[in-house]
């Protein structure tokens, strides 16, 4: 295998190496490059023309997976067993989708703890992680076949909103799915990128980008000066898109006819948006009846779905301290944007004459992300290109675990926080230790510093909040700091610029990432399901000793049996036996957990202390 050559001061890679960019949707995927010979950027096409992939996968009887248009045909034939809109679970714990389990077809598995979210399919669990690197797995080898060489390494974009978890997660789907992600950027930022903006060093612009999609709705307010593109403000509405116009014609219909909704009517739905966006009269006919609608129909129809989105763009006006008058430029970004009544009323909205709409829509994210590409490809010199931190920094969690702050190739100078909690009750103090590189265990990493917070008031473990802050100067030094929130407590470090790399090694620590990635992602998962399992373990000992009297002698038992079968399983099993036994402890205690929290709200409301 070659040594990957890359620019320690910039993060670009040589001119040699084919960088794509990836769209990461949370309906459809696609990926992109500049041509070489026009400089153009253009969305990758299969013979049958089709650039966007379904963002969705299916599992057959033996866990085989597809990913695709075949995939959607399993929608509806096998909906257990098909995913679908993985990106809204994310960097997301069970809590964070509490709200939303009924979106879902598949299982999402829910414990209501501050866990990463997992979805099962029959005695398989996956994480969001590695679904989404099926996904990027199939846009990287599309873009093999039908350029004729590998692909390695990948530009992804994410929405303005994810936050610093979401991205991680991005990323380390682009690992498992045997890509280097250069940048994650934002889709808002790609998609001004496509229109021109922000590669000349000397202007300046305020924009918004208005991306509707086909389930959700986002609008971003950006700063554009000096080649830097500084997100204002974000808004939007993830459960409104292009499905919600067509439920709205298809209701019409249903109201208008006396109809039962099935599927084929929301297609009819669908083509008459289409055919509208063209012509001003849709007729055809369903179940024996006439169904038509004109522009005008549809329009009022549709109206209360686009003031929707003109609300959330006065609020991210309103957050950004800006009015539509602020505004130099619209960018329209999604398929449902080509809808001539979605244009006029955002035309209207921001006072505009014209507004960027030319690219394709589905595409325009894409493109941003292959110019990305091709600026750090070292392609385009006309673009600022910030200094960038070369490796990863981050810290030790339990398992020794290499949990990423400030991700490699992000900008300097860079702040990145994170809150950590104790492990067990009355401990006061906490390590930690600083490390550098790609690779999700700390052992195989490189350790940079290391101090204690010690002073930590004794609470039960969970209960102190440390928030771990990590500082890059626009010198490239890192400051390292810890605070207990509840007490105030804190330590800091500093550490040299440099880390005292050298290009070589450098060069081996991102090689040996990508050569490890499965296994490291597959050490990980083992590692954080056994820390998960003994936090279940001692939760539930600490349960039993606390509330014997409260339960009978067939609940006793069978949470014990259930209990020695998980504590043995966290010695010898695989990840998806301890998941499996994990849970079933966790379907085992919960009837007669939620019993005892009834006593105790009752004692509570009685005036007495709950135990």
């Amino acid at each position: 295998m070659g040594k990957i050559s890359i620019n320690i001061a910039t993060g670009s890679i040589q001119k040699q190496d084919i960088i794509v960019g990836i769209d990461l949707g949370t309906t459809n995927s696609l990926i992109s490059i500049v041509r070489e010979d026009s400089r153009q950027p253009i969305a990758l096409r299969e013979i049958d023309g089709l650039t966007l992939v379904p963002s969705v996968v299916h599992f057959d009887e033996h866990g085989n997976p597809s990913v695709g248009v075949e995939a959607v045909k399993k929608l509806i034939t096998d909906p257990q067993h098909t995913i679908y809109s993985v990106k809204r679970l994310m960097g997301k714990s069970y809590k964070d989708v509490d709200t939303e389990s009924a979106f879902f077809a598949y299982k999402v598995i829910d414990d209501n703890t501050d866990s990463l979210v997992k979805v099962q399919v029959n005695d398989k669990f996956y994480t969001p992680v590695e679904l989404s690197a099926l996904i990027l797995r199939e846009l990287k080898q599309r873009a093999e076949h039908i350029l004729k060489t590998p692909v390695g390494k990948a530009v992804i974009t994410v929405p303005a909103y994810f936050n610093d978890t979401q991205r991680q997660a991005t990323r380390d789907a682009g690992k498992l799915a045997g890509l280097d992600v250069l940048r994650i950027i934002n889709e808002p930022t790609a998609a001004s990128l496509a229109y021109g903006m922000g590669i000349k060093a000397d202007e300046e612009k305020t924009i918004a980008v208005y991306d509707l999609g086909g389930g959700t709705f986002d609008i971003s307010i950006l700063h554009i000066h000096n080649g830097i593109c500084e997100v204002l403000s974000t808004n939007g509405d993830t459960h409104l898109g292009g499905d919600d116009f067509d439920k709205a014609i298809a209701d019409h219909w249903i109201r208008q006819h006396g109809l039962d909704y099935q599927p084929e009517l929301r297609l009819i739905a669908e083509e008459a948006k289409k055919t509208l966006s063209d012509t001003d009269q849709f007729s055809s006919s369903f179940a024996g009846k006439a169904l038509t609608l004109t522009a005008g129909e549809f329009a009022e129809l549709v109206q209360p779905l686009i003031q929707k989105s003109l609300d959330c763009s006065k609020n991210a006006l309103n957050d950004a301290q800006l009015s539509t008058t602020n505004i130099d430029e619209v960018v329209m970004v999604g398929g449902s944007t080509r809808m001539p009544v979605v244009k006029n009323a955002v035309k209207a909205f921001f006072g505009k004459d014209t507004l960027n709409d030319f690219l394709n829509p589905d595409e325009v994210v894409a493109l941003g992300a292959a110019i990305q590409a091709d600026i750090l490809a070292g392609n385009n010199t006309e673009m600022l290109l910030l200094d960038v931190t070369p490796l990863s920094l981050g810290l030790e969690t339990m398992g020794g675990l290499m949990d990423v702050l400030i991700p490699r190739n992000s900008k300097i100078p860079n702040r990145a926080s994170r809150q950590y909690t104790t492990q067990k009750d009355g401990q006061s103090g906490m390590r930690i230790s600083v490390f550098q590189g790609e690779r999700d265990l700390v052992q195989d990493n490189r350790a940079l510093a290391s101090f204690n917070l010690s002073g930590i008031p004794a609470m039960p473990a969970g209960l102190p909040k440390v928030e771990v802050s990590f500082l890059i100067d626009a010198d490239g030094i890192l400051k390292v700091s810890a605070v207990e929130l509840r007490s105030g407590i804190s330590q800091s470090i500093e550490v040299a610029p440099k880390y005292g790399l050298t290009d070589e090694q450098m060069e081996q620590m991102l090689l040996d990432s990508l050569t490890h990635a499965k296994e490291d992602m597959q050490t990980r998962a083992l590692v954080e399901a056994q820390t998960e399992a003994r936090q279940m373990c001692d939760t539930v000992e600490k349960f039993l000793s606390k509330n014997a009297s409260l339960l009978n002698a067939d609940e006793t038992d069978a949470t014990r049996r259930q209990l020695a079968v998980l504590q043995e399983s966290i010695q010898n099993a695989t990840k998806d036996a301890i998941q499996k036994e994990t849970e079933l402890l966790n379907e085992i205690t919960r009837p007669f957990a939620e019993r005892v929290m009834d006593i105790a709200l009752k004692e509570a409301m009685r005036g007495k202390k709950i135990i």
